[in-house]
C-alpha cells in the first residue's frame, strides 16, 4: 500500500485539486495543465495577487475565456516555473568558481614576485654584481607583468560574461512583466505599479485609472476569426500606448480589456486623455491583409475614475469598471467618469 494515502499532505492537495476541477467546471474553463496550476493556486491561497484578480473576474461576470486564461497562467505562474532562472544560477556559480580561481593565482603570484624581489635584494647586500642583479630584477618584473596580463585578459572575458548574464536577466524579467500579444504590461507589471502610485497618491498627489474594452469584440471575433480580432488587439494596445505620458502605464487587464493608470493626473485630465484615445481608435481604419477587405470600424468604451485617499485599490478599479459599464449601456463609443457615475446612482 502507498504510504502517501496516509500522509496529511496528501489529503489537503487532494482536496484543493477537487475543488480546482469542481470550480473550473462551474467557469467552463478546459482542463489543461496550465488552467489547473492557475486555480490550484487560487483554491490554495498562497498568491494574493492571484486570488484578487480571480475574484474581480467572478465578482463582475467576467468569462474566463482562452486569451483570460492565458493572461493569468503568464502572469501568476509562468514565472515562479522559469528555466531561465536555473540556467543563469548554475552560469553565475561557475564564473564566481572561475572568479575565485583567478583570485587565488593572482595572490599566489604576488607572493612569488615578492619573494623573488626580496632575493634580489639580499643577493645587492651581499656584493654581487649590480648588472646581473638588473638583469635578474628585469626578468622578474617581466614574468610579473606576462602573469597580470594573462589575469586581466582572464578577468575580461569573465566581466563579459557577466555582461552577458546581467542582459539576459533584464531581458527576462520584462518578458514576465510584458503581455505576449499586446506588448504592453501585463497584470503582475500593473499590481506592482498601482501599489507604488497608491503610496504616492496618499500624500495627496492625483491618481487616475481608464479602463477601455472593445466594442461587440465577441462578435467581431466570431466574423473575422481570432487572428483579425489579435490584431486589433495590437492596434488598440499602440493607439493606448502612444496617447498616453511615458510617465503613466498602460497595461492588459484582460480578455479585451486595456488600462492605463495615470499618476500625477486628476480626473479631468485623465477624461480628455481618454476621449483622444476613443476618437483615434474610432478613425482607425482595418484591412485584411491577405484580401485587401475593409474590416467594420471598431470603437472602445471607457471608464475613468481617481483615487480616493485611504480606499483600496480594488475599490477604486470597481467604481472605473462600473463607469466603463455605464458607458456601454449608454451606448458604447464613450467616455464615461465616475462624476456620471454618481449622476446616474442618484437619479436611479
Amino acid at each position: 500500500m502507498d504510504s502517501s494515502f496516509d500522509d496529511p499532505d496528501y489529503d489537503y492537495a487532494a482536496s484543493i485539486a477537487g475543488r480546482a476541477l469542481r470550480s473550473m467546471a462551474e467557469q467552463r474553463i478546459a482542463p489543461t495543465p496550465a488552467n489547473f496550476a492557475v486555480w490550484f493556486q487560487y483554491l490554495a491561497g498562497s498568491q494574493d495577487d492571484l486570488r484578487d484578480a480571480i475574484d474581480l473576474l467572478i465578482d463582475h461576470n467576467r468569462p474566463f475565456d482562452s486569451r483570460t486564461n492565458q493572461d493569468l497562467f503568464e502572469t501568476y505562474i509562468a514565472p515562479q516555473v522559469s528555466a531561465i532562472v536555473v540556467r543563469t544560477s548554475e552560469r553565475l556559480h561557475a564564473l564566481m568558481g572561475a572568479a575565485k580561481e583567478f583570485l587565488t593565482t593572482a595572490i599566489a603570484d604576488n607572493h612569488s614576485q615578492m619573494q623573488a624581489i626580496s632575493e634580489v635584494a639580499d643577493q645587492g647586500k651581499a656584493g654581487v654584481d649590480p648588472k646581473a642583479l638588473v638583469a635578474q630584477l628585469m626578468n622578474e618584473l617581466a614574468r610579473a607583468a606576462t602573469r597580470a596580463t594573462r589575469l586581466e585578459a582572464g578577468f575580461a572575458e569573465k566581466t563579459r560574461e557577466l555582461d552577458v548574464i546581467r542582459d539576459s536577466l533584464s531581458r527576462s524579467e520584462q518578458r514576465a512583466r510584458t503581455d505576449t500579444l499586446t506588448g504592453l504590461a501585463n497584470r503582475r507589471a500593473l499590481d506592482e505599479f498601482l501599489r507604488k502610485a497608491q503610496a504616492t497618491a496618499e500624500w495627496g498627489e492625483p491618481l487616475s485609472v481608464l479602463l477601455l474594452d472593445i466594442d461587440h469584440f465577441k462578435t467581431f471575433n466570431d466574423n473575422f476569426g481570432h487572428g483579425i480580432g489579435d490584431q486589433v488587439l495590437r492596434l488598440i494596445a499602440k493607439v493606448l500606448r502612444e496617447k498616453v505620458r511615458e510617465q503613466d502605464l498602460p497595461a492588459r487587464y484582460g480578455g479585451e480589456e486595456l488600462i492605463a493608470v495615470l499618476p500625477d493626473a486628476d480626473l479631468a485630465a485623465s477624461a480628455e486623455t481618454a476621449e483622444r484615445i476613443r476618437r483615434a481608435i474610432a478613425e482607425c481604419r482595418i484591412t485584411r491583409r491577405s484580401t485587401g477587405e475593409i474590416l467594420p470600424n471598431i470603437s472602445v468604451s471607457i471608464g475613468v475614475a481617481q483615487y480616493r485617499t485611504g480606499e483600496a485599490i480594488t475599490d477604486f478599479i470597481e467604481r472605473c469598471d462600473r463607469a466603463l459599464y455605464l458607458a456601454k449601456g449608454g451606448g458604447r463609443n464613450r467616455v464615461v467618469t465616475e462624476i456620471e457615475l454618481e449622476r446616474a446612482g442618484a437619479a436611479g
